[in-house]
Protein backbone atom coordinates (compact mmCIF):
# COMPACT_ATOMS: atom_id res chain seq x y z
CA UNK A 1 0.00 0.00 0.00
CA UNK A 2 1.67 3.26 -1.30
CA UNK A 3 2.03 5.86 1.56
CA UNK A 4 1.97 9.80 0.92
CA UNK A 5 5.42 11.16 1.08
CA UNK A 6 6.77 7.75 -0.13
CA UNK A 7 9.00 7.93 -3.28
CA UNK A 8 7.37 6.22 -6.10
CA UNK A 9 7.61 5.24 -9.65
CA UNK A 10 5.08 4.29 -12.66
CA UNK A 11 6.07 1.29 -14.07
CA UNK A 12 4.55 2.04 -17.57
CA UNK A 13 6.68 5.65 -17.92
CA UNK A 14 9.37 5.42 -15.54
CA UNK A 15 8.50 8.52 -13.82
CA UNK A 16 9.27 9.00 -10.46
CA UNK A 17 8.31 11.72 -7.53
CA UNK A 18 6.87 11.60 -3.86
CA UNK A 19 3.46 11.31 -3.56
CA UNK A 20 1.62 13.90 -2.68
CA UNK A 21 -2.22 13.38 -2.71
CA UNK A 22 -4.43 10.85 -2.87
CA UNK A 23 -7.70 10.53 -4.68
CA UNK A 24 -10.10 8.13 -4.31
CA UNK A 25 -13.38 7.83 -7.08
CA UNK A 26 -16.51 6.61 -6.22
CA UNK A 27 -16.03 3.58 -9.19
CA UNK A 28 -12.89 2.60 -6.55
CA UNK A 29 -10.22 4.13 -8.63
CA UNK A 30 -7.41 5.23 -6.57
CA UNK A 31 -5.06 7.79 -8.05
CA UNK A 32 -1.95 10.01 -6.51
CA UNK A 33 -0.80 12.87 -7.26
CA UNK A 34 3.18 12.24 -8.15
CA UNK A 35 5.16 14.94 -7.78
CA UNK A 36 8.68 14.81 -9.16
CA UNK A 37 11.92 16.47 -8.13
CA UNK A 38 12.66 20.63 -8.68
CA UNK A 39 13.98 20.64 -12.27
CA UNK A 40 17.23 22.40 -12.76
CA UNK A 41 15.95 26.00 -13.84
CA UNK A 42 14.44 25.99 -9.95
CA UNK A 43 10.90 26.22 -11.27
CA UNK A 44 8.27 24.20 -9.44
CA UNK A 45 7.12 20.91 -11.34
CA UNK A 46 3.64 19.95 -11.21
CA UNK A 47 2.57 16.88 -10.52
CA UNK A 48 0.54 13.98 -12.35
CA UNK A 49 -2.16 12.10 -11.04
CA UNK A 50 -1.29 8.13 -11.75
CA UNK A 51 -3.51 5.16 -11.06
CA UNK A 52 -2.58 3.35 -7.96
CA UNK A 53 -2.29 0.22 -10.00
CA UNK A 54 0.77 1.16 -12.10
CA UNK A 55 3.23 2.46 -9.32
CA UNK A 56 5.80 1.39 -7.00
CA UNK A 57 7.36 2.50 -3.76
CA UNK A 58 11.12 3.21 -4.72
CA UNK A 59 11.85 4.92 -1.86
CA UNK A 60 10.88 6.30 1.70
CA UNK A 61 10.79 9.62 0.39
CA UNK A 62 10.13 12.40 2.94
CA UNK A 63 7.32 12.63 6.56
CA UNK A 64 5.59 15.78 6.68
CA UNK A 65 3.09 16.01 10.45
CA UNK A 66 -0.43 16.55 8.97
CA UNK A 67 -1.34 19.79 9.47
CA UNK A 68 -5.27 20.84 9.60
CA UNK A 69 -5.39 24.08 6.90
CA UNK A 70 -8.27 23.56 5.05
CA UNK A 71 -6.66 22.15 2.23
CA UNK A 72 -5.16 23.38 -0.99
CA UNK A 73 -7.06 23.98 -4.20
CA UNK A 74 -3.55 24.61 -5.86
CA UNK A 75 -2.54 23.71 -9.37
CA UNK A 76 -2.51 19.84 -8.55
CA UNK A 77 -6.21 19.17 -8.22
CA UNK A 78 -7.47 17.21 -10.54
CA UNK A 79 -8.46 18.76 -13.94
CA UNK A 80 -12.25 20.35 -14.40
CA UNK A 81 -12.77 16.55 -16.62
CA UNK A 82 -12.75 14.82 -12.68
CA UNK A 83 -14.75 17.10 -11.06
CA UNK A 84 -18.80 16.39 -10.24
Amino acid sequence: MIQLGQEVKDTVTGFTGIATAKVEYLNGCVQFCVKPKIAKNKEMPGGCYIDSEQLEVVGNGVYVAPKNTGGDMGNDTPSGAYRG
